[in-house]
This record gives C-alpha cells, structure tokens and sequence, in this order.
C-alpha cells in the first residue's frame, strides 16, 4: 500500500495521473495540481514531433501514389503531394482512372491529416488553459 502510494505521489509530480491505467495523452485529471513548465515544454515538444511525423509519412505517402500510379517524376510528385496536403490543390492533371482515383482518396485523407495535425498540435496548449480556468474557477468557490 505504501508502495502505491508513493508511486501515486511521483506519478503526480510528474505532472501525470493517479488513477492509474493507460490513456492515450497522459493529461492531468481536474483533480489534479496543474503540471509544472517542464512537463509542459515536453508535452509541446512530443506533440509537435508527432505532427511533423504525420505530415512528412504523408507527404511520403502522397509523393509514392503520385510517382507509382501516376507516373510523375519524383519532383512533380512532391510538388502534387505539397499541395494536396497544404489545401492548395493539385497541379499536374492526371491521365488515368487509377491516378484519379489517388488523388481523391489522398486529397480526403490530406484533409483529416490537417485536422489531426492542428488537433495534435493544440491539445497541450488547449488542455493547459483549460485546466488553469478550472483550477481558477475552484479557488473562487472556497
């Protein structure tokens, strides 16, 4: 029990949860102290490797389907993939079904990608003024 206790305690002075059990982000629950700057800057730090990883996967996913379905060298297959993934919108037309039907299928999933990056990107930020409104918000109530 002392055990559980003290792990409890570090587990919390890392900025994590007491409860126990895996999650995904390792947030602080309302319940607990707002975690400390360095906790923070990590969080900032893993997240935003994290979207950089799914950008550059993507864009390497993108630049193969255009180069092997659609037949473009690998500098106009970067360029296509660069401006599918950033919402500008392609450049090359495309010949064939199979290239077309790509470029849909990557142009929708490049769209969820951007949406999963900012999400990715703003949860510590979110979560960390979130939570400080909390605590605000409990301290006016004692």
């Amino acid at each position: 029990m002392a055990k559980a206790a003290t792990r409890q305690r570090k587990t919390k002075a890392k900025g994590g949860s007491s409860s126990g059990g895996y999650r995904l982000f390792n947030f602080e629950r309302y319940s607990d102290p707002l975690a400390s700057t360095s906790v923070f800057y990590r969080r900032l730090t893993i997240n935003g490797v994290t979207a950089i990883a799914l950008v550059l996967t993507s864009l390497f996913v993108g630049m193969a389907g255009y180069h092997f379905i659609a037949g473009l060298e690998w500098i106009d297959a970067f360029q296509n993939a660069a401006m599918i993934l950033s919402g500008m919108g392609p450049v090359d037309e495309l010949h064939s079904n199979g290239a077309k039907l790509f470029a849909g299928i990557y142009a929708i999933y490049s769209g969820l990608a951007l949406i999963a990056t900012a999400g990715v990107t703003i949860a510590p930020i979110l979560h960390r003024v979130l939570h400080r409104l909390h605590l605000e918000d409990e301290g006016d109530e004692e």
